[in-house]
């Protein structure tokens, strides 16, 4: 079950209403780096959850928080959008008026959604839904929220610069301080899971004898010319996870070259692309099934 307040989680004033950064408020709904995205995000990885019990209600408090910033950010480009409609009308009396809505404002928000937020980034690209991540493994989800709510505060922190409203910079100011919460939120789960010793390499379920050991811990130079690899933290000492040292070893061809067998000749291939015989196609097409 969810529950709501008619009230906002936190106030939302536009003194100076822009419908250009209303469009700019977009991204931040429905961009990549948007609370869309956190919110299913967390969401869809709390009803995946499977243990322990803790995380997954921690999942669908800060899930649901995230709807009640989408509602803020919604009411942000409403408010962003007040007053466009007497410029448009004035600009309707020049025939100017694709002239003015695109001059920087979605014309969409006025078309599609009446002056009011839509399901989109600041392009009028529909929210996608592949940009969620759940994978069923705790530590890797939490690495995944991290990256996105370090994503959604560089934004936020981008909005913040390019107005010059004090109530949006209140209201952002608000949504950057959760931001920082929500990344020490998700890095707390990894300390306690163990940090970087024992969630990694992640899934830690898969037992590591099993990896080709040479390269499980070597840093694979593909450089051709004579300058050779940057030493870093990454190329010598002791791996992040403790298992391991890292080193470097020169990239070289080990798999020989890929061979695959002529097309079917129900894939229609070029005649000059046929070359096995009748026999040998017969096996291959037994063996498929065909």
């Amino acid at each position: 079950m969810f529950y709501h307040d008619k009230e906002l989680q936190y106030k939302v004033r536009v003194d100076r209403p822009s419908p250009v950064f209303a469009r700019m408020l977009q991204q931040a709904i429905g961009g990549i780096e948007g609370e869309i995205r956190v919110c299913l995000q967390y969401l869809f990885q709390a009803w995946g959850n499977r243990g322990p019990e803790k995380y997954r209600d921690m999942l669908l408090e800060t899930g649901t928080e995230e709807i009640a910033h989408i509602e803020m950010l919604a009411t942000a480009v409403a408010l962003n959008l007040e007053g466009a409609p007497t410029s448009l009308k004035d600009e309707m009396a020049k025939d100017k008026m694709v002239g003015a809505i695109m001059g920087g404002m979605d014309p969409r928000h006025f078309l599609s959604g009446g002056l009011a937020a839509l399901a989109t980034d600041a392009n009028g690209v529909p929210f996608n839904g592949s940009w969620v991540v759940g994978s069923g493994n705790t530590a890797a989800d939490m690495y995944a929220n991290v990256a996105a709510e370090s994503t959604g505060r560089v934004l936020a922190t981008r909005l913040w610069e390019v107005t010059d409203d004090p109530g949006m910079k209140d209201m952002l100011s608000f949504l950057i301080a959760r931001d920082t919460m929500h990344q020490n939120q998700w890095l707390a789960v990894i300390e306690e899971l163990g940090g970087l010793h024992n969630v990694h390499p992640i899934p830690n379920s898969f037992p590591q004898n099993q990896e080709v050991q040479q390269f499980n811990y070597a840093f694979v130079s593909t450089s051709v010319n004579d300058i050779g690899t940057p030493n870093g933290r990454w190329t010598q000492g002791p791996s992040i996870d403790g298992k391991g040292e890292f080193h470097v070893i020169k990239a070289e061809p080990m798999g020989g070259k890929p061979k695959l067998a002529p097309p079917v000749p129900e894939g229609h291939a070029q005649t000059e692309q046929m070359t096995l015989t009748d026999t040998i196609m017969g096996n291959i097409k037994d063996t498929m099934g065909l």
